[in-house]
């Protein structure tokens, strides 16, 4: 009687390994689709083609995508230690020496020389224009 049991055991265990059909292949093609308010979703082409539709909205179909509508940061993890480094200077710029400006200590120093500097391009500008005349 033992033995029927196991015999039977043994069918019921791998009678449905037995009866199973080969596996299906898995689809060759899938085709992303997104669709906005009431729009059907597109029918596959073929038997082997998966179509997945992603539905939004009507108010988004003309919109800038997500990943496109801000820049990128100023402060991203891949800028150069350069750049980051000019980033500081030229935000410090303004409260060193000879900057003349009104903040910092020695703010007002460079006045004379920016005064200076624009009189030369001024007059190398005038110049210039002498120059050009016929």
């Amino acid at each position: 009687m033992a033995r029927w049991v196991l015999a039977g055991l043994a069918l019921a265990i791998a009678g449905p390994a037995v009866a199973q059909d080969a596996p299906a292949d898995p689809p060759q093609r899938v085709r992303n689709a997104t669709v906005y308010g009431d729009e059907q979703c597109p029918k596959p082409d073929s038997d082997d083609e998966i179509v997945v539709c992603a539905r939004l909205n009507e108010n988004e179909r003309y919109r800038i995508p997500k990943r496109f509508r801000d820049p990128p940061s100023q402060r991203s993890a891949d800028a150069s230690w350069a750049q980051r480094a000019d980033t500081a200077m030229e935000a410090a710029r303004a409260t060193r020496p000879n900057s003349c400006s009104v903040i910092g200590t020695g703010g007002q120093t460079g006045c004379t020389q920016a005064m200076l500097r624009q009189w030369f391009a001024e007059r190398r500008q005038q110049q210039a224009a002498e120059r050009a005349i016929p």
